[in-house]
């Protein structure tokens, strides 16, 4: 069935690392038969949010397959504001993309709520690296943001007990479990808190870590084929708004044929 990476970056990183330039994410996406993949550049997250939203812009308008974050940093907010309502007027961005550690501001802060506000106003769905009992604080924050849909980068990290809770307690908080470490159960636990499968989303942190990973991960949850068909897609494509070719839409049922008066 087809496959939707919401979580993936292009771009090289600082660790010790053979990631390269967009070219190397399409020929992992054609290695696991991911179809689509929704990234961030690398240089926006670690460095300079602006200068690595142009850069993938560029990378964007020859790769269809690829869709961008534009990365907001909440330690620059007015140029973060301004440059995202570019990268979403270029229509090659569907979502905005936040880190938390990199420019050292957590959920709770005063730079992460203008953040916050940003996104919302923006009206695009939030890609939020979450890692940490932070992740309690989430709900609240969007409560007072009634327009904003958060995916939790990780889904909490090392607390992703807690961040399965919080998604529990607010419609609007999204799960993605790529990490390093594969905790067994994350899925189930967050499951039995109370998370709808409409509110789960398959992501890889490609080209940081192999794809690999978060498959075993998905296949390992035990879905259902119509809970795989939401988790590895259709959860994605409904909240992104993102359309896939014909050709790698399931196949559907056959019409009945018309009836005709003789």
């Amino acid at each position: 069935m087809p496959i939707i990476d919401v979580h993936a970056h292009v771009g090289r990183w600082q660790f010790h690392l053979t990631t390269g330039d967009a070219d190397t994410n399409l020929r992992q996406m054609d290695r696991y038969g991911i179809d689509l993949q929704i990234v961030s550049a690398s240089e926006a997250v670690v460095y300079d949010a602006v200068a690595g939203n142009a850069a993938l812009h560029k990378a964007l308008a020859t790769r269809p397959r690829l869709h961008g974050y534009a990365v907001v940093n909440p330690n620059r907010i007015d140029e973060s504001a301004a440059d995202l309502r570019r990268c979403l007027d270029t229509g090659r961005f569907v979502g905005a993309k936040i880190h938390t550690h990199y420019p050292g501001r957590l959920p709770g802060s005063r730079e992460m709520a203008a953040a916050f506000d940003v996104v919302a106003e923006a009206g695009v769905p939030l890609l939020l690296h979450t890692w940490g009992r932070e992740v309690t604080l989430l709900p609240e924050l969007l409560e007072a943001r009634p327009g904003l849909r958060v995916v939790m980068g990780h889904a909490g990290g090392d607390a992703w007990r807690e961040a399965a809770h919080a998604a529990a307690a607010c419609d609007r908080l999204y799960l993605e479990h790529c990490r390093t470490a594969t905790d067994a159960g994350r899925i189930a636990y967050a499951r039995e808190a109370g998370v709808p499968v409409e509110r789960l989303l398959f992501g890889t942190d490609a080209t940081l870590i192999d794809p690999c990973v978060s498959l075993g991960v998905i296949r390992d949850a035990h879905f259902t084929p119509d809970e795989l068909d939401r988790v590895l897609w259709r959860n994605a494509a409904d909240l992104f708004g993102l359309e896939l070719p014909a050709s790698e839409l399931p196949a559907s049922e056959p019409s009945p044929p018309e009836l005709t008066t003789p």
